[in-house]
C-alpha cells in the first residue's frame, strides 16, 4: 500500500506541473483581452523611429525586417529567421521576446487570430502566442 501511494505521488509530482503550465498558456490565448476585437490600441511602442542621425539598435532593425519577411511570406519563415538571428548572435536573445510578439500581432492583422495562432511555435518561449493574444 506504502509503495502504491508513492508511486501516484511520483506521478502527480511529474504531470501536474505539466498540466498547470499547459492549461495556463492555451487559457492566456484564448482569453477575449480588454479591447473589443474591432478596436485597435496605439501603445507607446507603436511608432518607434530614431531621431534622426541615430542609427537604430540591431533588434530594431531585426524586429522591422522580419515583420516585413512575415508580410512578403508567412510566419514560420518569419519565426525560423528569427531563431537563426538569435543564434547567431546571442545579444540579440534578450530581445527575442518583444521580436517574436511583434511577429505575433502581424501575424493576426495579416492573417487573423485563429490562423496566426496555428503557426505557434516554442521560439523564444511562447511569446509569437502572447503577441497573438494581444492581438486579438
Amino acid at each position: 500500500m506504502n509503495q502504491v501511494a508513492r508511486r501516484i505521488g511520483r506521478t502527480l509530482a511529474l504531470v501536474l506541473p505539466v498540466v498547470l503550465v499547459l492549461s495556463g498558456t492555451l487559457a492566456v490565448t484564448y482569453v477575449p483581452w480588454a479591447t473589443p476585437s474591432g478596436t485597435r490600441m496605439l501603445t507607446a511602442s507603436a511608432e518607434r523611429t530614431a531621431p534622426e542621425g541615430r542609427p537604430r539598435a540591431p533588434h530594431e532593425a531585426l524586429r522591422d525586417r522580419l515583420v516585413a519577411e512575415l508580410r512578403r511570406e508567412d510566419p514560420g519563415t518569419a519565426l525560423t529567421s528569427l531563431q537563426k538571428e538569435v543564434n547567431r548572435r546571442p545579444s540579440l536573445a534578450r530581445h527575442c521576446a518583444s521580436i517574436a510578439g511583434a511577429l505575433g500581432r502581424a501575424a493576426v492583422e495579416k492573417y487573423g487570430a485563429v490562423r496566426a495562432h496555428s503557426y505557434s511555435r516554442p521560439v523564444c518561449d511562447t511569446s509569437f502566442a502572447a503577441g497573438v493574444a494581444a492581438a486579438r
